[in-house]
C-alpha cells in the first residue's frame, strides 16, 4: 500500500477524534440551536445569490434572447468540512471565529455559457447596491498549477429576518460548461486512492494538458458563437 493509503487513514482518523473530542462534543452540546440557526443563515444567503442569478438570467432571455446561465448549483458546507476548517486554520472553535473567518460555508456555482458570461454576470453581481465585494481570485486569467480555472468572489449580502437585517459571507464560483466538466473529474481523480507515485505525476501532467484543451474550447466555442451572431446581423440587414 502506498504513502497515499497511509495518510488518508491518518486523516481519517484525525477527523473522526476531533468530531469526539471533549472540545467539540461541548461545543456542539452548547451550540445546537445557535449553529442550527447560522445553517439556515446561510441558506437563506444562498437563496439570496440564487433568486439575484435568475433574474439576471431572465432579464437576459427578455431582452436579448439568450440565456447566459446553463445552471446554478448550491451548497453549506457539512459541519465535518467546517471541523477541518477550523483545525487547518488554527482558530478557535467558536460561532463567532467560524462566521468571522470561514468565508466559503455558503457556496453558489453559476455554470455559464461562455467565458465572457463569467466575466459579465460578475458585473452584474457586484454592481447591486446590496452586495459587498469581500475578495476576488481569478482562476481563469491566473490558472492554479494543476490547470483549475474558475472565478471565486467572496461576497456579503443581506438577508431578511423577522426583527433584523443580518449581512451573509457567500463564495460565488463562475465558470463555463467545460470548467465545471474538468473541475469535476479533476475532484473524483485527486481521490482515488493507492496510485503509485509515478503514475499520480503523468495523471497530472495529463489533466494540465486536458485543461489548456478545455480552455482553447472555451475560446474556440466564443468565435463560433460571435461568427453566428455577426451573420445573423448581416442577413437581418440585407
Amino acid at each position: 500500500m502506498g504513502i497515499e493509503h497511509y495518510i488518508g487513514q491518518a486523516r481519517d482518523q484525525f477527523l473522526r477524534k476531533s468530531l469526539t473530542s471533549d472540545e467539540f462534543l461541548d461545543f456542539m452540546r452548547e451550540n445546537t440551536l445557535p449553529v442550527n440557526t447560522l445553517m439556515a443563515h446561510y441558506h437563506c444567503a444562498i437563496m439570496e445569490i440564487e433568486t439575484k442569478f435568475n433574474v439576471l438570467n431572465k432579464q437576459f432571455s427578455l431582452q436579448y434572447d439568450r440565456n447566459p446561465i446553463e445552471s446554478i448549483k448550491a451548497r453549506v458546507k457539512s459541519m465535518e468540512s467546517i471541523l477541518k476548517k477550523v483545525r487547518r486554520k488554527n482558530i478557535p472553535l467558536t460561532l463567532e471565529s467560524i462566521e468571522k473567518n470561514i468565508r466559503d460555508i455558503a457556496g453558489v456555482r453559476v455554470i455559464c455559457s461562455f467565458q465572457d458570461d463569467i466575466y459579465l454576470l460578475a458585473d452584474c453581481l457586484l454592481n447591486q447596491d446590496d452586495i459587498t465585494l469581500l475578495e476576488v481570485k481569478d482562476y481563469i486569467k491566473n490558472p492554479k498549477p494543476g490547470g483549475y480555472r474558475s472565478l471565486h468572489l467572496i461576497v456579503e449580502v443581506p438577508i431578511f429576518l423577522q426583527n433584523e437585517k443580518k449581512q451573509m459571507k457567500v463564495e460565488v464560483q463562475l465558470r463555463t460548461i467545460a470548467m465545471d466538466f474538468w473541475a469535476s473529474l479533476e475532484h473524483k481523480l485527486r481521490y482515488k486512492k493507492n496510485i503509485p507515485a509515478e503514475e499520480a505525476n503523468l495523471l497530472a501532467e495529463e489533466l494540465i494538458a486536458c485543461a489548456e484543451i478545455s480552455s482553447s474550447l472555451d475560446q474556440r466555442m466564443e468565435k463560433i458563437r460571435d461568427r453566428i451572431t455577426r451573420a445573423t446581423l448581416s442577413s437581418g440587414r440585407q
